[in-house]
């Protein structure tokens, strides 16, 4: 099956080992973004991943596009043009200093693609699954007009459509996105998404959860995904990440599949940080290659929750892992132990 992806890839810059950015005089440098970071994960899954953006035409552009193609990604239908690639610098967290992100993205390439510069019919031929996130619209109206264009498109020509929620509110208000993501709702399969942004988006809870001190409702995000699902009855399926933040070094991972099965909890696992940036991304990634590839939502979301406990290991953006490594640790191998 091929799969497609379409959104906003940006360059990372990041302070060496735990420096705040008034401390640092060098920065580690990664690409990634949402949907960027699906793409190299279902491609290093060994899966057709084909990704729609536009890169501006310069040696910043170029270096992606090549570190794309690199990964296995099919880059021929990514757009060139425009002034610049967007930035974000991190901070990453430790201990009880949270992570941090700070965004120079004003202007960057992909708010200038228009639905003119789509070959339509290159990017669709063959394809079986398209995949986007509630980033891409809130950059500005004319990409939140074109997602819901190519999610309507994309399930017309008989494609399954997953969205990951990602609610960013840094670019966009909560009434905004609920407006535009409730469309984007009409023409979803899957949604992906955790309880913070269904609460911001749509106004909908889980009972018995508290994000920042660390306590989840299992009950409570079932009746939580029953809720979405009665709401938006296009859906097949809606997965929940399960983050126990005890602090920013420690976490407790695990996830929620609700389909009109039912629901399937997956295993959970406590999670020594090494970066979490990904981490749902990848976590989005494993779910769509499992449910894809035929597996049982029992099956579909140990995968899906293993692939992003391993990302979280990994520095960068992306998920350098493969399915035997995703599919060891999915059926209990989870020591650490070195491979010889």
């Amino acid at each position: 099956m091929k799969f497609i992806t379409f959104g906003e890839i940006m360059l990372r810059l990041q302070p060496e080992g735990f420096k705040r950015i008034d401390q640092a005089d060098r920065y580690d440098a990664f690409f990634g973004g949402s949907e960027a970071n699906v793409a190299v994960s279902l491609a290093r899954f060994g899966a057709e991943s084909t990704y729609l953006t536009k890169l501006p035409d310069n040696a910043v552009g170029e270096k992606c596009f090549k570190e794309l193609r690199g990964e296995g990604v099919d880059v021929s239908c990514i757009v060139r043009g425009g002034a610049r690639m967007g930035i974000y610098f991190t901070e990453k967290g430790a201990s009880q200093r949270a992570s941090t992100c700070l965004y120079d993205r004003a202007g960057s390439s992909i708010t200038t693609l228009r639905k003119e510069e789509i070959d339509k019919d290159k990017l669709f031929a063959g394809a079986g699954w398209f995949h986007v996130s509630g980033i891409t619209p809130a950059l500005c109206p004319e990409l939140a007009d074109l997602t819901v264009e190519l999610m309507k498109e994309a399930q017309l020509k008989g494609l399954v459509v997953s969205c990951d929620l990602n609610y960013r509110k840094k670019l966009w208000s909560k009434e905004a996105a609920k407006r535009v993501m409730t469309e984007c709702m009409s023409y979803t399969d899957v949604l992906i998404a955790n309880e913070e942004d269904v609460s911001d988006v749509f106004g909908l809870k889980a009972d018995g959860t508290d994000i920042e001190g660390g306590k989840l409702s299992e009950n409570g995000y079932i009746a939580l995904g029953r809720k979405v699902m009665a709401t938006f009855p296009a859906l097949s399926h809606v997965a929940f990440t399960l983050r126990e933040s005890f602090s920013a070094s420690k976490n407790g991972w695990s996830g929620l599949l609700c389909s009109k099965k039912g629901a399937v909890r997956s295993r959970r696992y406590e999670l020594d940080l090494i970066d979490r940036v990904g981490g749902g991304d990848s976590f989005s990634a494993g779910l769509i290659y499992a449910l894809a590839s035929g597996q049982n939502d029992e099956q579909a979301i140990n995968f899906g929750i293993a692939a992003s406990a391993l990302k979280q290991s990994i520095e960068g953006d992306f998920n350098r892992v493969t399915v035997a490594e995703v599919n060891k640790l999915a059926l209990g191998d989870g020591s650490g132990r070195i491979q010889r």
